[in-house]
């Protein structure tokens, strides 16, 4: 364990020193992909139960690593991320039998959310330098305990400036994909002007380092017309010049435009403009309820585009 966390100070030391350094980063192709937010809600959701298409690219997304302790009165732990999550359903055994199933299916973590144990999961780092060691350790450590293939980014709240935030995510990527600890990297804004403010900032310095915007467009007013969704596709195409843009839609009743309302109907429009590279659902947990139905349309559709 010693040795473990004395050659992660060596490539964090090498990170910090050559990361100023570097423009570029050979990311995986990224193909049309499905992903699937799973183990946030305790449901007793598992991989097995959640249908899988062979014919097209799937990432299960642990939710949540939180760098907060699990108490009752949770306090930010400057980069030593806990794993929150369902682990009696979703272990690494777990990952290990679905992966051997399914030669399709990755299985990531994502970091943050809205909130832990009924407190805001804010962002609080005490240095930028020591969040990053701590973060690279933690996460690290976590990765290759459950033989993870991507990280995702999911802060939902902040107390230091953008900077701040995008220095602290953005050399934590880079040392991730540099040292092949995962493959795959995203972020996951939505519209509001505080949250954006901070992923607009990573991407404009790292964006070069993150393979897929999550944008949650289920954060929009619910009722959303199919009109409005492809505006909002566009802008965000815009704040993310150059990203593929992920569409996506809760399966808890909670706003944007919904597989109900044409949500299919638009991505059918955006894969006859070459613009769908994928659909994200919040989340397993929810779509248990209905057999997970909209994974499966959502799938096909998909599929039928490669």
């Amino acid at each position: 364990m010693e040795c473990f966390k004395f050659c992660i100070s060596l490539l964090v030391l090498q990170t910090l020193l050559t990361i100023s350094r570097i423009t570029a980063t050979v990311s995986p192709s990224c193909p049309v992909v499905f992903r699937e937010y799973i183990g946030a809600l305790g449901k007793n959701v598992t991989f097995s139960d959640v249908p899988i298409n062979p014919n097209v690219e799937f990432h299960f997304l642990l939710s949540f690593a939180i760098d907060y302790t699990n108490t009752n009165s949770p306090q930010p732990t400057n980069g030593d991320f806990l794993i929150y999550w369902d682990t009696d359903n979703l272990t690494p055994s777990h990952i290990s039998s679905v992966k051997a199933k399914h030669k399709n299916v990755k299985v990531g973590m994502s970091l943050g959310g809205d909130t832990v144990n009924g407190k805001n999961a804010t962002f609080a780092p005490t240095s930028i330098t020591s969040w990053v060691r701590n973060a690279i350790y933690s996460i690290t450590k976590i990765a290759k305990e459950y033989n993870l293939d991507a990280i995702d980014i999911d802060y939902e709240h902040f107390n230091v400036d953008p900077d701040t935030f995008a220095e602290c995510i953005g050399r934590l990527l880079y040392f991730l994909k540099q040292n092949n600890v995962i493959s795959y990297t995203s972020i996951a804004p939505y519209a509001d002007d505080s949250v954006q403010v901070h992923y607009l900032a990573l991407w404009r310095k790292y964006g070069h380092l993150i393979d897929y915007v999550n944008f949650q467009f289920y954060a929009y007013v619910k009722g959303t017309t199919i009109p409005q969704f492809l505006q909002y596709f566009e802008t965000q195409r815009c704040n993310y010049k150059g990203g593929k843009i992920l569409v996506s839609f809760g399966t808890n009743n909670i706003g944007g435009l919904s597989p109900e309302h044409g949500f299919f109907d638009a991505c059918t429009i955006l894969r006859s403009q070459g613009k769908l590279h994928g659909i994200f659902i919040w989340s397993a947990d929810d779509s248990m309820k209905d057999h997970f139905r909209y994974e499966k349309l959502s799938q096909n559709l998909l599929a039928s585009a490669t």
